[in-house]
């Protein structure tokens, strides 16, 4: 075998631009028990906890690949509940951020919403494929998966306001709001009354509003009904005639209309958020208009109710005695919705709105959090007991992102700082802090390059102008009309003395570098003002050297090392070679079926690659314009391509949002590097290779270091086949339950539930071997050692163990029932020696008697198995149950003795010093709230 050509892998470093993604919510979070200075905000694949004193990212949780689309901080701020685009739920802890401490697949589709109840037990989500999933948190699994909806889910709350811990509410694009049952999983009221979608459901005390397509919110209020109130109900409904069985009998709560909210803005409602203290509700539209409503208690509305009486009564300057004496009755009548809510200012935003979140802190201040399209976060302060005083705007976070997509990056000649150009700026970043050092407001930008000795940058328009930038000063310089149209490309000449732009205008053109004298004006320190004297300095400047007309538009230009040639990429499909010196034509490169958008030349001036439209990538010899080969690149239309310096290897990025790296001796592909989220536009290598950074629709400047990590092309590959068979599952997408055809798992089948019970298959083949072989005993299974156990009871259990909570019930659904009754019979003896696992053993247990009842009973010989698995489960939990009380009662009764014999309260101390600390805290709070405020 002969030698193979040893490869270097990149890695990722990380992700930087994106300060919050518009496709999923932000939340305040609470990071080292500071309230309302954190928040969550989803970055693409990523979520970050953001400072907004600092303006800086605190942490990031990560997950590749697949898009945030939903987040949740729970009630205790100690977790984060994340949903992806591909369906699944990622339980994050912010005290410990590597990792996820839970990972459930649960639907089909994107997760569209994410609700915790008010301990933070349960967690209730909503998705794209129209299904609602109830979660454990603590057994880490599904519990109910609720189907009823037909479009997709809106919003979920949990009903426990009324007392009831057992319903949840949820709204849908098919304009329903369902109230559901969880202990039966099935739906007891429908709220049929809104002409269009419902799009957002918020709670305030008993009141439920509604949000939909329209610019009035409906308004519901909630009661519990009471078991007389429901005899009364069926008795007066028999007698008219009326089912006894009606959606009213069995519902719990009443749920009665009770008016609507007339909102200022246009269009459909698009977020609710009620405050955790359940007084304030603010509410957006797909405009730039933010609307506050305080909801009053009862005094405050007889209050206002009263004022209004008078007015009424003032208005018409009436006033009888009788009046006089029922004004305290007026004051105890039904109150109108208009005298219970009250309209705060509103917030008017300079973009559009995605999400907000609201705070209401100490002296009645409201904080508002808000997420805008143009990536940027801003926090406003408001006072909800002041009509007259407008909102402030406390923080803004914009500086650390640009507010459109980057379209074009390029790397110092140094590589220690990254320029990046959007629609808007064109921006400075540290590569190693990953940190926006300068920024300057620009028109749109389509191409950038360094110049020699990095101190000034080249930036092409798309109005066909050139602009040169300090660095250091974070001015433009000079702004040059280089073209009439698009200026598509910018490269320096290889001798460093000059430039070539390329431009839809048909023309190719030459600069040369030059410094010309500048008058700056001084300034005064002191004063900040300019004096009258000035200096003069030297400035960069482009002299026009020569002008290469051409029939068509031009996309791309490069010149080759060696200064001999100029190859431009045309909106004719086609590559044309020119000498450099004069301008004759040399070639014509011609395979490509639609334009050229990107192409490159090797260092040794022998091979040029081109990208186009038509998604393939062709490598060409520039000795006598042959075509070497052409590889299909990318799934999409390729946008950039760049040679590694000093080697014959080269990136390609393409509108799939891949990036991949190739040879262009062997014209193998080495490696698929981790892509954008949509489409990536562009890249650039550093000047020694060691870094790449790319740049894409999704907002981000992605960041890859080159390792020291050999890779071998025959390992990458199979890795990439195993991935795309892993994708796809071998037993299908639905649950293979013939009996059993409306079964509804709250979970997905996934290719780890596939290995776990592959797992378990192969674990009692093993136990049944083994226990074939007789009084002589065998060697241990290699399985067995690996796991360190020594009987095939201690096996099994482990084998139960290490399979994931959320993939426990899939993966014994996929089990064939002679395997079933398998593992029943190896049950009792389960018990018997582990009793220590008893809630897991019961779990299986419990679920496979629910799957297999039918044939379990149906079969003789299983019925004093069942009965015997029955009599040790019970005896077990019993004792379990009897233990856990006995030392509850114990640890009781010995801490009264202690108290008794010692005359002193167990835990008296600690008490005291966590409520000084407490005392202490909310102390600092409102002063720091006071001092803001003050500011």
């Amino acid at each position: 075998m002969g030698l193979t050509k040893q490869y270097l892998a990149y890695r990722a470093v990380d992700s930087f631009n994106i300060i919050a993604s518009g496709r999923a919510n932000v939340n305040f979070a609470i990071y080292n028990r500071i309230q309302g200075r954190y928040f969550a905000a989803a970055a693409a694949e990523n979520v970050i906890l953001w400072d907004l004193r600092l303006g800086e990212r605190v942490l990031t949780l990560r997950r590749d690949k697949q898009e945030v689309t939903a987040l949740r901080v729970s009630p205790d701020r100690l977790h984060v509940a994340v949903g992806y685009v591909d369906g699944a739920v990622e339980i994050f802890d912010l005290s410990n951020p590597e990792e996820s401490i839970c990972s459930l697949a649960l639907h089909k589709s994107a997760v569209s919403v994410l609700r915790y109840d008010d301990q933070g037990i349960r967690l209730i989500t909503g998705s794209l494929d129209t299904d609602l999933v109830v979660v454990d948190t603590l057994e880490q699994a599904g519990r109910q998966r609720l189907i009823g909806h037909n479009a997709p889910i809106t919003d979920a709350h949990f009903l426990e306001r009324l007392a009831v811990d057992h319903i949840a509410v949820s709204s849908s694009k098919d304009t329903q709001i369902k109230f559901w049952n969880l202990e039966t999983q099935f739906c007891f009221k429908t709220i049929v009354d809104n002409r269009t979608e419902v799009w957002a459901l918020a709670f305030t005390g008993a009141l439920m509003v509604a949000g939909c397509g329209e610019s009035t919110m409906n308004v519901y209020r909630l009661t519990r009904k009471d078991s007389n109130d429901v005899k009364t109900n069926a008795s007066a409904n028999a007698i008219e005639g009326l089912s006894v069985d009606d959606d009213d009998t069995i519902s719990p709560i009443n749920v009665m209309n009770c008016g609507v909210i007339q909102r200022a803005g246009k269009g459909r409602c698009v977020n609710l958020i009620a405050d955790p203290s359940e007084r304030v509700l603010s509410c957006h539209g797909t405009n730039d208009l933010i609307e506050n409503f305080y909801f009053c208690t009862k005094d405050e509305a007889k209050q206002r109710l009263a004022k209004r009486l008078k007015k009424a009564r003032k208005a018409k300057q009436i006033k009888e005695p009788e009046e006089e004496e029922k004004e305290e009755d007026i004051n105890d009548r039904n109150l109108s919705l208009s005298d219970e809510i009250k309209r705060l200012n509103s917030i008017k935003t300079r973009q559009k709105i995605k999400s907000l979140d609201i705070l209401l802190g100490g002296q009645n201040e409201l904080r508002i959090l808000v997420s805008l399209a143009n990536n940027s976060v801003q926090l406003y302060s408001m006072k909800t007991t002041s009509k007259d005083e407008d909102a402030k705007m406390l923080r803004s976070l914009n500086w650390q992102g640009h507010q459109s997509e980057v379209r074009s990056v390029c790397f110092s000649s140094d590589g220690l700082a990254i320029g990046s150009g959007s629609a808007e700026s064109f921006k400075f970043w540290n590569r190693d802090s990953m940190q926006c050092l300068r920024s300057v407001s620009t028109d749109y930008i389509l191409s950038c390059v360094f110049t020699p000795g990095d101190r000034y940058v080249l930036l092409g328009l798309k109005s066909g102008k050139l602009l040169i930038v300090d660095v250091g000063a974070a001015d433009i310089v000079e702004e040059i009309p280089a073209h009439d149209q698009e200026l598509w490309s910018i490269i320096l000449l290889p001798d460093q003395k000059g430039c070539a732009t390329g431009s839809s205008d048909c023309t190719v053109k030459l600069w040369t570098f030059e410094l010309i004298d500048a008058n700056i004006k001084e300034m005064d320190v002191d004063r900040v003002t300019p004096m009258a004297n000035s200096r003069q300095v030297k400035v960069l400047s482009l002299l026009h050297k020569n002008t290469l007309k051409l029939e068509e538009s031009v996309l791309c230009v490069q010149i080759s090392p060696n200064m001999k040639y100029l190859a431009v990429g045309l909106l004719d499909s086609t590559v044309k070679v020119f000498f450099l010196d004069t301008f004759k034509f040399y070639l014509s490169l011609y395979g490509h079926k639609l334009p050229i958008l990107c192409l490159d030349i090797s260092y040794d001036s022998t091979l040029i690659a081109t990208g186009s439209a038509d998604r393939n990538v062709k490598i060409w010899g520039l000795d006598f314009g042959d075509c070497h080969r052409s590889l299909f690149a990318h799934d999409d239309s390729v946008m950039a391509l760049q040679f590694i310096a000093k080697t014959h290897m080269f990136f390609t990025c393409g509108k799939d949002g891949k990036i991949k790296q190739w040879d262009a001796d062997t014209f193998d592909k080495i490696i698929t590097l981790p892509g954008h989220i949509g489409e990536a536009y562009g890249l650039a290598i550093s000047s020694n290779g060691r870094y790449l950074i790319t740049c894409g629709s999704d907002r981000t400047l992605r960041l890859f270091e080159r390792t020291d990590e050999p890779i071998v092309l025959q390992d990458i590959q199979e890795e990439e086949r195993e991935e795309m068979e892993n994708e796809k599952l071998a037993t299908g997408e639905d649950h293979g339950m013939a009996l059993l055809p409306g079964l509804k798992l709250p979970s997905k089948k996934t290719v780890g539930s596939e290995k776990a019970a592959e797992s378990i298959l192969e674990c009692l083949d093993v136990c049944k071997q083994y226990e074939l072989e007789g009084e002589i005993k065998p060697t241990l299974h290699p399985l067995m050692k690996a796991l360190d156990v020594k009987t095939t009871t201690d096996f099994l259990l482990i084998t139960l163990a290490r399979i994931r909570s959320s993939d426990l019930e899939e993966a014994l659904l996929l089990l064939p029932f002679p395997m079933v009754c398998e593992l029943l019979t190896r049950l009792p003896s389960l018990i018997e020696k582990r009793s220590d696992e008893i809630e897991l053993i019961g779990k299986v247990t419990m679920f496979l008697f629910k799957i297999h009842m039918k044939p379990i009973s149906g079969a003789r010989h299983m019925k004093s198995l069942l009965q015997q698995i029955i009599n040790l489960l019970t005896s077990e939990v019993n004792a379990l149950r009897d233990c856990i009380g006995f030392n509850l009662h114990s640890l009781g009764l010995l801490q009264t003795e202690v108290e008794k014999r010692e005359d002193i309260e167990l835990f008296y101390e600690a008490l005291q010093d966590k409520k000084k600390r407490e005392k202490k805290r909310r102390q600092r709070e409102t002063l720091k709230r006071q001092l803001i405020h003050m500011a």
